[in-house]
């Protein structure tokens, strides 16, 4: 039996590896409902992170604060600040206390563009409305407050993940994650919808330099 597409995925679904999870997110629906409206979603660029094993995971030395919800339950979203800048969004899966979860890197928006492009101006098209982490976060309003959400519940809550029209194996492609470097770097574990305009171009991680500049 097939499921509806705008019924939210269950716990089970995310209740399983992080590298069978990830895949399976490709042309699912992510919903946020706001104060001025509702803003749909259709994911086509995942990254997977696999908790304390995996030298590229906020959790790899082990449990912080900040990374408090990474450790479960499964579906529910661990939403971080970075450098200082922007917010990004991932859904933790696997087994409660396992700390893995899935990046959202970049997706289509299918309703509420004037929304999406009134927190993101500065996009050229609307293929760059959510075309990477940070500007899929503004786009969809996800700040530290969502941190927890639970994406399973449906109806109005302010974050859930839908069904959708999930990509079909042939479209998928794999390869490194972006910006990842040390003993993670080259795991395949970005996957993407082969061809979709949405897709964020891939980087590879760039070493900091040094410096002797007080800051």
């Amino acid at each position: 039996m097939t499921e509806a597409p705008d019924l939210p995925l269950s716990r089970d679904f995310f209740d399983r590896p992080v590298l069978e999870v990830a895949p399976d997110l490709l042309g699912r629906t992510l919903m946020r409902h706001t104060p001025e409206g509702r803003i749909a979603l259709r994911l086509t660029e995942v990254e997977a992170y696999d908790g304390e094993r995996d030298p590229g995971s906020h959790a790899y030395r082990g449990r912080t604060a900040r990374n408090a919800s990474m450790y479960g339950p499964p579906g529910h979203a661990y939403v971080y600040f970075i450098y200082g800048m922007w917010f990004s969004l991932n859904l933790v899966c696997g087994p409660k206390g396992h700390a893995s979860g899935v990046l959202l890197r970049g997706g289509e928006i299918l309703t509420g563009t004037e929304l999406a492009a009134a927190r993101r101006p500065k996009a050229r098209s609307t293929h760059e409305l959510a075309k990477g982490p940070a500007r899929l976060a503004t786009a969809l309003d996800i700040d530290r407050t969502l941190d927890g959400t639970d994406l399973c519940a449906g109806g109005d809550a302010p974050l859930s993940v839908l069904h959708g029209r999930p990509a079909t194996p042939g479209q998928v492609r794999s390869g490194p994650r972006t910006g990842v470097g040390g003993d993670g770097a080259d795991h395949p574990w970005r996957y993407w919808i082969d061809g979709d305009p949405t897709v964020s171009p891939y980087r590879r991680h760039a070493p900091r330099r040094r410096t002797t500049t007080a800051t």
